[in-house]
Protein backbone atom coordinates (compact mmCIF):
# COMPACT_ATOMS: atom_id res chain seq x y z
CA UNK A 1 0.00 0.00 0.00
CA UNK A 2 2.77 2.49 0.87
CA UNK A 3 4.60 1.62 -2.37
CA UNK A 4 1.47 2.46 -4.40
CA UNK A 5 0.99 5.66 -2.40
CA UNK A 6 4.55 6.66 -3.22
CA UNK A 7 4.10 5.91 -6.92
CA UNK A 8 1.08 8.24 -6.96
CA UNK A 9 3.15 10.82 -5.05
CA UNK A 10 6.01 10.75 -7.54
CA UNK A 11 4.55 9.73 -10.88
CA UNK A 12 1.23 11.57 -10.68
CA UNK A 13 1.56 14.48 -8.24
CA UNK A 14 5.16 15.47 -9.05
CA UNK A 15 4.35 15.18 -12.77
CA UNK A 16 1.74 17.91 -12.53
CA UNK A 17 -1.35 16.71 -10.64
CA UNK A 18 -0.63 19.07 -7.74
CA UNK A 19 -4.16 19.00 -6.19
CA UNK A 20 -3.58 15.28 -5.55
CA UNK A 21 -1.58 16.46 -2.52
CA UNK A 22 -4.89 16.82 -0.66
CA UNK A 23 -5.46 13.05 -1.03
CA UNK A 24 -1.88 11.91 -0.43
CA UNK A 25 -0.79 13.84 2.67
CA UNK A 26 -2.20 14.36 6.15
CA UNK A 27 -3.51 17.77 7.25
CA UNK A 28 -0.49 17.99 9.58
CA UNK A 29 2.00 17.04 6.84
CA UNK A 30 5.52 18.48 7.17
CA UNK A 31 7.91 18.44 4.21
CA UNK A 32 11.58 19.06 4.94
CA UNK A 33 13.49 20.59 2.03
CA UNK A 34 17.04 21.84 2.54
CA UNK A 35 16.58 25.28 4.06
CA UNK A 36 12.78 25.22 4.44
CA UNK A 37 9.85 23.30 5.84
CA UNK A 38 6.45 23.04 4.15
CA UNK A 39 3.26 22.46 6.13
CA UNK A 40 -0.02 20.82 5.10
CA UNK A 41 -1.38 19.94 1.67
CA UNK A 42 -1.72 23.59 0.63
CA UNK A 43 1.91 24.28 1.50
CA UNK A 44 2.93 21.24 -0.51
CA UNK A 45 0.92 22.43 -3.53
CA UNK A 46 2.63 25.84 -3.31
CA UNK A 47 6.08 24.20 -3.13
CA UNK A 48 5.27 22.04 -6.16
CA UNK A 49 4.03 25.04 -8.15
CA UNK A 50 7.14 27.05 -7.27
CA UNK A 51 9.46 24.15 -8.12
CA UNK A 52 7.85 23.58 -11.50
CA UNK A 53 7.35 27.26 -12.46
CA UNK A 54 10.79 27.79 -14.07
CA UNK A 55 10.39 24.70 -16.28
CA UNK A 56 8.37 23.43 -19.21
CA UNK A 57 7.93 19.83 -20.24
CA UNK A 58 8.64 18.45 -16.76
CA UNK A 59 9.01 14.71 -16.34
CA UNK A 60 9.78 13.07 -13.02
CA UNK A 61 10.80 9.42 -13.22
CA UNK A 62 11.37 6.72 -10.63
CA UNK A 63 14.93 5.35 -10.77
CA UNK A 64 15.16 3.10 -7.68
CA UNK A 65 12.46 1.85 -5.35
CA UNK A 66 10.21 2.47 -3.73
CA UNK A 67 11.81 0.64 -0.82
CA UNK A 68 9.36 0.15 2.04
CA UNK A 69 10.29 -0.46 5.68
CA UNK A 70 7.30 -0.35 8.02
CA UNK A 71 5.70 3.08 7.76
CA UNK A 72 8.62 4.55 5.78
CA UNK A 73 9.41 4.56 2.08
CA UNK A 74 12.55 5.60 0.21
CA UNK A 75 13.30 6.07 -3.47
CA UNK A 76 15.58 7.74 -6.01
CA UNK A 77 14.13 9.87 -8.80
CA UNK A 78 15.14 12.10 -11.72
CA UNK A 79 13.57 15.48 -12.54
CA UNK A 80 13.94 16.66 -16.15
CA UNK A 81 12.60 19.69 -17.97
CA UNK A 82 13.31 22.66 -20.19
CA UNK A 83 14.37 25.82 -18.36
CA UNK A 84 11.87 28.59 -18.95
CA UNK A 85 13.93 31.33 -17.31
CA UNK A 86 13.41 33.48 -14.25
CA UNK A 87 15.65 31.92 -11.61
CA UNK A 88 17.81 34.56 -9.91
CA UNK A 89 21.47 34.12 -10.78
CA UNK A 90 20.87 31.58 -13.57
CA UNK A 91 22.90 32.22 -16.71
CA UNK A 92 21.42 29.42 -18.81
CA UNK A 93 19.33 30.35 -21.82
CA UNK A 94 15.62 29.65 -21.89
CA UNK A 95 15.05 26.25 -23.45
CA UNK A 96 18.12 24.67 -21.81
CA UNK A 97 17.35 21.06 -20.91
CA UNK A 98 18.13 20.11 -17.32
CA UNK A 99 18.03 16.82 -15.44
CA UNK A 100 19.05 16.07 -11.88
CA UNK A 101 18.41 13.29 -9.40
CA UNK A 102 17.40 13.13 -5.78
CA UNK A 103 16.26 10.91 -2.95
CA UNK A 104 13.01 10.86 -0.99
CA UNK A 105 12.23 9.49 2.43
CA UNK A 106 8.61 9.63 3.60
CA UNK A 107 6.73 8.49 6.68
CA UNK A 108 3.13 7.32 6.29
CA UNK A 109 0.36 7.62 8.85
CA UNK A 110 -3.19 6.29 8.37
CA UNK A 111 -2.74 5.72 4.61
CA UNK A 112 -1.25 9.14 3.84
CA UNK A 113 2.15 10.72 4.06
CA UNK A 114 2.77 12.71 7.24
CA UNK A 115 6.41 13.64 6.82
CA UNK A 116 8.84 14.05 3.94
CA UNK A 117 12.60 14.53 3.64
CA UNK A 118 14.26 15.23 0.30
CA UNK A 119 17.79 15.73 -0.90
CA UNK A 120 18.62 16.52 -4.51
CA UNK A 121 21.74 17.02 -6.59
CA UNK A 122 21.96 20.80 -6.30
CA UNK A 123 25.49 20.81 -7.75
CA UNK A 124 24.33 19.31 -11.06
CA UNK A 125 21.24 21.56 -11.11
CA UNK A 126 23.34 24.70 -10.51
CA UNK A 127 25.95 23.70 -13.11
CA UNK A 128 23.29 23.08 -15.78
CA UNK A 129 21.62 26.44 -15.10
CA UNK A 130 24.97 28.24 -14.71
CA UNK A 131 24.17 29.40 -11.18
CA UNK A 132 26.98 30.63 -8.95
Amino acid sequence: MIAKLYERWLLEMWNGDFPLAHDLVTPGFVGHWPGMDVHGPDGLVQALEQGHAPFDDVTVTLDVGPIVDGDRVAARWTFAGAYRGGLPGAGAAAGTRVAFSGHDLLRAEDGRFAEYWVISDAQTFNRQLQIG
